[in-house]
């Protein structure tokens, strides 16, 4: 039980990777808040993780409401009465524009979500962690903050940006034993791309051109393993890293 004990919120958890977070987080000890925007998605997977023998307790988020993200803190620490470890795993792609067809629509909603959503949360959990002397964040960063060539340019600022806030946490607080990392899945089975509307042809054929390099789709499960290694004391010397799980695509 590498986790036993532990509070745990993990947004964007009623599928994908989010689902096997919670999923794995609650097997090994953890008493999971299950965050999503979808309420009865994520009751059903906290029923399940329960009927599992598993503790978890469902929120329902839009973490892109500044009121909706405090809320999920305010009965995160009402129910279990603490947090350890932060998990920012939702997120929305954008529709594959270029800078040149962004509009100033796509790119707000795409940062409020995958950016600012992230840094109030983080602004949040940071003052409890401090206060207790201990705690862990972890935020899904995805390929797409590494490179340049795997989405449109809102989703990749937006996910960019996310790396220099993780980095920058990390340094500014790792006195007070917190620690934070990211990680950058590549293509994995999500339903991630049903967030994706008006599709950009010329962006989508930009960045096809890649995907032809890719060896392989992950399954959730695989990149969950890697979270539990870097939300769990396995991982105690490793912060302000960004550790890529993409099965070799970005080595190319």
């Amino acid at each position: 039980m590498r986790l036993s004990e532990k509070v745990i919120i993990v947004t964007g958890a009623a599928s994908g990777m989010g689902k096997a977070m919670a999923e794995l987080f609650a097997a090994e000890g953890a008493r999971v808040i299950v965050s999503d925007i979808h309420k009865e998605a994520a009751v059903e997977v906290a029923e399940a993780i329960t009927n599992n023998g598993g503790t978890a307790h469902a929120v329902e988020t839009n973490v892109a409401d500044e009121a909706a993200v405090r809320q999920l803190l305010d009965e995160t620490l009402a129910t279990y009465g603490t947090l350890d470890i932060l998990v920012n795993n939702a997120g929305i792609m954008d529709g594959m524009e270029g800078v040149g067809d962004v509009t100033d629509e796509r790119w707000e909603r795409v940062f409020a979500v995958n950016t600012t959503a992230v840094m109030r949360l983080m602004r949040l959990s940071i003052p409890v962690f401090q206060e207790q002397g201990h705690g862990v964040i972890l935020n899904n960063i995805s390929i797409g903050g590494l490179n340049g060539a795997r989405a449109g340019a809102a989703y990749t600022a937006s996910k960019h940006a996310v790396v220099g806030l993780t980095k920058n946490t990390a340094y500014l607080y790792a006195k007070e034993g917190i620690r934070c990392n990211g990680i950058a899945p590549g293509a994995v089975e999500t339903n991630i791309g049903q967030s994706m509307t008006n599709i950009n042809e010329f962006g989508m054929g930009r960045t096809m051109l890649g995907m032809g390099l890719n060896p392989r789709t992950a399954q959730p499960e695989e990149i969950a393993k890697l979270a539990l290694f870097l939300v769990s004391e396995d991982s105690s010397f490793v912060n302000g890293a960004i550790v890529v799980a993409d099965g070799g695509w970005s080595a190319y």
